[in-house]
């Protein structure tokens, strides 16, 4: 567990944001679309903007370290605490490895490595670990050729598989150390649960925390669904710290999604709220309200939204997870 620093003051604005998908890929990588605070791209990943709902500044503390449990309002229903042997892989009840392995979503550039190289518990936190290979890609291919660099993918359902946890509605929590640098895009987010049947963006997308390293303050939270072509639409907002990196300390990142809304929060603090009829008005199809969803974090390196690293990125970096918990909101 990691102390957190003192009260640090986030800003906020709100930009709504939509976009479609060229080729329809599944964003079974960091997420999918990709946008910055004043544009959005087609592809599957994150948004831009911040606010609450006009726009309001949020504060934010640094994230506490992991003790209590306890929230006003909620019921903890679900948690990993990541409290195993150092060295130990995640509990395959809860996390199974994430794919596809070879970066093709968003043009990527990591090899999603299924083994404790670049996935693993150590020291009471998950660590997604990415790591450059040599040329050659160390025998590894990837969609542009031989892979440059390995990482780490977990999510709480299998590819092709059943649920290991997935619901609908609640607060979904990360508390969480990212890395900063050119071309890393660390993530905490979710998928419908049913995308192996309505693939990816009728299933829905939910982006709890998406950040590039080359934004080092900004955590982006958006949802994606499906516009009147099943093609991506998307909705999000934005958050940018007052002071300092989000790499300087752990930060809980979380979404309380109830009937009708979801909200996205940094250190308690809310800053953007997507509602149906926003979603609406942006050409989307609401798809929040009638299935559960699985969780997913990963660090993803490169991609058409941060881009590539460069000569200033330094690996081997990781992300580092204290803990993951799910609440129901109390009666």
């Amino acid at each position: 567990m990691k102390l957190a620093l003192e009260p640090l003051a986030a800003v906020a604005s709100v930009v709504l944001l939509a976009s479609c998908s060229g080729g329809g890929a599944a964003p079974s990588s960091s997420t999918g679309s990709t946008s910055s605070a004043s544009s959005s791209t087609a592809a599957s990943s994150s948004s831009g903007g911040t606010g609450g709902a006009g726009g309001q500044s949020a504060t934010g503390s640094g994230g506490g370290a992991g003790g209590s449990t306890s929230i006003p309002g909620w019921t903890l229903v679900w948690s990993d605490e990541f409290d195993g042997p150092d060295g130990s892989a995640v509990d395959p009840t809860k996390w199974a490895y994430g794919g596809p392995q070879d970066g093709q979503y968003n043009q990527e550039l990591e090899y999603y490595n299924p083994t404790t190289d670049n996935v693993f518990v150590a020291g009471g936190n998950l660590h997604l670990v990415a790591k450059a290979l040599p040329a050659g890609g160390a025998g590894l291919t990837c969609w542009n050729g031989a892979c440059q660099y390995t990482s780490g993918k977990i999510q709480s359902k299998a590819p092709g598989q059943p649920s290991l946890y997935a619901k609908q509605f609640g607060r979904f929590s990360a508390r969480m150390k990212i890395p900063a640098g050119q071309g890393v895009w660390p993530a905490f987010w979710m998928l419908g649960s049913n995308d192996d049947t309505a693939t990816w963006p009728v299933c829905g997308e939910i982006d709890a925390m998406e950040n590039i390293g080359k934004d080092p303050a900004t955590t982006y939270g958006t949802v994606h669904g499906p516009n009147a072509s099943n093609q991506n639409a998307q909705l999000g907002g934005s958050n940018v710290l007052g002071s300092g990196a989000l790499a300087d300390d752990f930060h809980v990142f979380a979404v309380e999604w109830k009937m009708g809304s979801v909200t996205f929060l940094i250190d308690e603090a809310p800053y953007f709220t997507a509602t149906p009829a926003l979603f609406q008005a942006q050409g989307g199809t609401w798809v929040f309200d009638d299935h559960a969803f699985y969780m997913i974090l990963n660090l993803a390196i490169g991609g058409g939204w941060p881009g590539s690293p460069d000569a200033n990125t330094t690996f081997p970096m990781e992300v580092l997870v204290d803990w993951v918990r799910v609440y129901d909101a109390a009666p």
